[in-house]
């Protein structure tokens, strides 16, 4: 599986905080706030905040990444890699929400094509 899946499935080569961070882009740093903030009616988000590399790489995380996902922190709970390695995959209610907004994550676990 490619390092940059999440813990959750989604692609965090694709996450906007992660390639503002790569690219020291204080522009992009400033949308993704606004727009974090605005949808998870956060204002504690500023582009201060948006710097991450990716939540299985080593490196700066997003505060939310690193110390409040309740499905990074279970899998680190459990030893796992990801959640595709957890037996409760198809019937966990944590990620499934997460399936319900970015229907690609499951597959992202799932899919044995993807290598690192």
């Amino acid at each position: 599986m490619k390092q940059l899946i999440a813990c959750c499935g989604l692609d965090c080569e694709s996450c906007e905080a992660r390639i503002a961070t790569v690219a020291d882009d204080d522009a992009l740093r400033e949308k993704t706030a606004r727009k974090w903030s605005e949808m998870n009616n956060a204002p504690q988000i500023t582009a201060a905040t948006i710097n991450c590399m990716g939540c299985r790489t080593d490196g700066t995380k997003f505060a939310y990444c690193s110390d409040y996902c309740e499905i990074r922190k279970c899998v680190r709970d459990k030893g796992l890699d990801t959640c595709g390695d957890c037996p409760e995959l198809e019937s966990c209610p944590t990620v499934g929400a997460i399936f319900r907004h970015a229907p690609g994550a499951k597959e992202n676990l799932t899919s044995s094509a993807l290598s690192d």
